[in-house]
């Protein structure tokens, strides 16, 4: 298939994948798992390839959460705290860099932090510019502001680089009435309105994330990346997951 045969069957041409640093690790488990890795790598390039942009985005949770330290007893502040989940960030991405780049997909890992010799500081029309190039992009360090989730992060860059949807990858199907781990007859939704979000208290993102992406009419979809293909099945706009958007109708 054609690079513009691939293109007119695409309902995103630029997305911004926001994962999870869990999803780098075994579930229940913390660290970089490189199986995991793999398995995502592989679906970011079949991404890449139906002729869709790629900017991804990836959490630190695996490694280190900023909130594990707030306090009144923790000796570390809660800024510094902050920004070592940042720098975890760092790592997952440069593993993700890597593992994308052994199976031919060009990368860039742009950090909000600069740190030269280590990764590209985010600069708007150069992280651009990679993607009109076809190089995935991977945007670390979140804003590089502390008490801002990677969510937000997320949501931001999204806005900042004009791109279509928020692909939220989860390990569940979508946005449930609850959690289907400890509810299996839990409703699974198909569309919903922010309005629906914010008001039914649903987790999907965080509060600012939510009111980023509603202010802008930015749509999310989530979805469940642990299914084999549905990365590139979200950019084709197949229907999966569960689509937030500013009326579910």
């Amino acid at each position: 298939m054609t690079t513009e045969a691939a293109n007119s069957e695409l309902r995103y041409k630029r997305v911004v994948l926001k994962l999870s640093g869990e999803s780098l690790a075994h579930s229940g488990e913390r660290g970089i798992s490189m199986e995991e890795v793999g398995d995502i790598s592989a679906q970011i390039k079949q991404a890449t390839q139906s002729g869709c942009q790629v900017a991804v985005v990836i959490g630190g949770g695996n490694i280190l959460r900023g909130a594990q330290f707030s306090g009144r007893s923790s000796l570390i502040n809660e800024s510094t705290a902050h920004y070592m989940g940042m720098l975890a960030t760092v790592m997952n991405s440069l593993s993700l860099q890597d593992a994308l780049e052994q199976i031919g997909c060009p990368t860039r890992v742009m950090s909000s932090i600069r740190m030269d010799g280590v990764c590209e500081t985010f600069v708007r029309r150069r992280a651009i510019r990679h993607m009109e190039k076809g190089r995935v992009i991977i945007l670390a360090a979140g804003i590089g502001r502390p008490f801002v989730t990677t969510d937000t992060a997320a949501a931001q860059r999204a806005l900042e680089l004009e791109a279509d949807v928020v692909l939220k990858a989860t390990r569940v199907d979508g946005v449930y009435s609850e959690d289907p781990e400890k509810n299996p007859h839990a409703l699974l939704y198909d569309r919903l309105s922010f309005k629906d979000v914010i008001e039914r208290n649903l987790r999907v993102m965080d509060a600012t994330a939510i009111a980023m992406c509603r202010e802008h009419s930015l749509p999310i979809l989530v979805f469940n990346f642990k299914k084999d293909g549905n990365i590139v099945r979200a950019v084709s706009g197949e229907n999966i997951g569960t689509r937030i958007e500013e009326s579910a109708s």
